[in-house]
């Protein structure tokens, strides 16, 4: 059975001056206060007097590794943004023994102590989320003895967004409990919001999207509105040999349809290739996010990713958000 735990984050309303400084009512497209903390960008003053597009519930991939901390700051903080609920999610499924050629677990095998290892595991990765979910006003624990993937798949039901670690060879994911991003992109039917190590906050007041004509890149740039309206500048970067800006022109002018402050940027691909030049142009920019749609394909239960998706989910060092 499922564990289900709500609890309120830090504060259930204004309790000292520095409370005033928190927006309200971001997720409904007003902002009732225009105040942010000190070296926060001001995103609710962006909303007055217009709806927008917000994530009204967000989920964490949470495990009880080492890095799994900063991975929920950084959703607890967006939660915090936009007046989201944000709920952590873990999952574990025993590596219980099997007979040789059975399908059924053999008894007095030591069963009972890995269940009780199972649920000291999932008991500590809750112990992780409620203390680095602490910025965030209403939290949500889920827990369950079940294969991690296919549990964090029945869980996105419940939310707009879905965070996830970077898993790059140089990543150290924890090895049972972990939810690969790759994995996640091809399975929740969310948006993934992938964070790399090291990162603890997301300001995305600049922001790069990585444009190509795709069905999955139409539809990141709808799965990430709520970050485009919000953001200071955008910049559209489509990588490609030639000179022909129309793609480009046509999705500056939709952006600006809903209030997107952004710009076209055509390059020609670099040494590094696409995704190379995708991400120089995100550090010349100043970015902390990348949009990008995901592109891969499932041969043999494998997920076999193209090389821009591939590069972008192992290597970029900035919050990349994807769609599939």
């Amino acid at each position: 059975m499922t564990q289900r735990k709500g609890g309120a984050g830090n504060r259930t309303g204004p309790s000292s001056a520095d409370d005033d400084a928190w927006p309200f009512a971001a997720r409904n497209g007003f902002a009732l206060d225009q105040r942010w903390m000190p070296g926060e960008p001001a995103w609710s003053s962006r909303l007055q007097g217009r709806s927008t597009m917000s994530y009204a519930s967000i989920i964490v991939a949470v495990d009880p590794g080492e890095r799994t901390a900063p991975r929920i700051g950084v959703a607890a903080h967006l939660a915090r943004r936009l007046d989201a609920r944000l709920i952590g999610v873990a999952a574990w499924a025993p590596d219980y023994p099997r007979g040789f050629g059975e399908t059924s677990v053999p008894t007095g095998y030591g069963i009972e102590d890995l269940r009780q290892k199972a649920f000291g595991e999932l008991h500590r990765a809750e112990e992780t989320f409620r203390l680095a979910a602490r910025p965030a006003e209403r939290i949500e624990w889920r827990s369950e003895l079940r294969e991690t993937l296919t549990f964090l798949a029945e869980q996105s039901r419940a939310a707009d967004l879905v965070v996830v670690g970077r898993q790059g060879k140089n990543d150290l994911p924890h090895h049972a409990a972990a939810v690969g991003p790759g994995d996640a992109l091809m399975t929740v039917g969310r948006p993934i919001l992938v964070v790399p190590h090291g990162v603890e906050r997301l300001s995305a007041t600049r922001v790069v999207v990585a444009w190509k004509d795709t069905p999955q890149g139409r539809r990141a740039i709808s799965d990430a509105m709520p970050f485009l309206t919000l953001a200071e500048q955008v910049q559209v970067v489509q990588v490609a040999e030639g000179t022909d800006r129309t793609e480009l022109e046509d999705v500056v002018a939709y952006l600006g349809l809903h209030g997107v402050k952004a710009v076209g940027v055509l390059k020609v691909p670099k040494a590094g290739g696409t995704a190379g030049t995708l991400l120089d142009a995100a550090e010349m920019f100043g970015a902390d996010l990348i949009v990008s749609g995901a592109f891969g394909y499932s041969r043999l239960r494998e997920w076999f990713f193209g090389g821009v998706t591939r590069t972008l989910l192992d290597h970029s060092p900035v919050c990349c958000l994807m769609s599939h």
